[in-house]
């Protein structure tokens, strides 16, 4: 299977990625985390500052990540047409035209994991936005992607709670 979790900054979402690999339940999957210190380190633009070729870099990993089998991720297609959708160096119609070509991938997820922002304090890891508003644009920019490419996603389950609240949603809703 291909999990991915989507979500804005900050929820949880590599803490969660993190502890399903300690599981014997996942034993046979593959774990994909962040690298956004590394690409910063590339001077690829990230946040606010993200262009269309950084985006570009973020889509092949996911995409990379989607020719795999059983593999888990902390960010998925959804993450980088949000992100694509905020940037300010695109233009809408870029953004447009390259989340129209991202969401052709969306299929490829076996279950997509909202992880909700609610309840969840923000964290700065020295890379990532730390500015709350920007951090409630993600949201509901991935919140309406979801609706709007729902059609080509098989399996989208919100969750939130504690990493273990969330660990059991996850293995409830894949039977484990």
């Amino acid at each position: 299977m291909r999990i991915g979790f989507c979500g804005t900054m900050s929820v949880g979402k590599t803490t969660l990625v993190n502890a399903l690999k300690e599981l014997p339940e996942f034993k046979n999957y593959t774990f994909r985390t962040e690298r956004s210190k590394y690409l910063k380190e590339l001077g690829i633009p990230l946040n606010t500052d993200s262009t269309t070729k950084g985006q570009a870099v973020f889509l092949a990993e996911r995409a990379s990540e989607l020719m795999q089998e059983n593999i888990i991720t902390d960010r998925t297609i959804i993450d980088v047409m949000a992100f694509a959708k905020a940037s300010q160096s695109m233009t809408s119609l870029d953004a447009e035209k390259f989340c129209e070509f991202a969401g052709t991938l969306l299929p490829e997820y076996d279950y997509l994991f909202y992880i909700s922002p609610e309840g969840v304090e923000m964290e700065d890891n020295g890379v990532r936005e730390t500015d709350l508003k920007y951090r409630e644009t993600i949201d509901v920019i991935i919140q309406n992607q979801l609706d709007f490419n729902m059609h080509k996603i098989k399996n989208c389950i919100k969750i939130k709670g504690t990493i273990q609240e969330r660990i059991t949603q996850i293995k409830s809703t894949l039977s484990l």
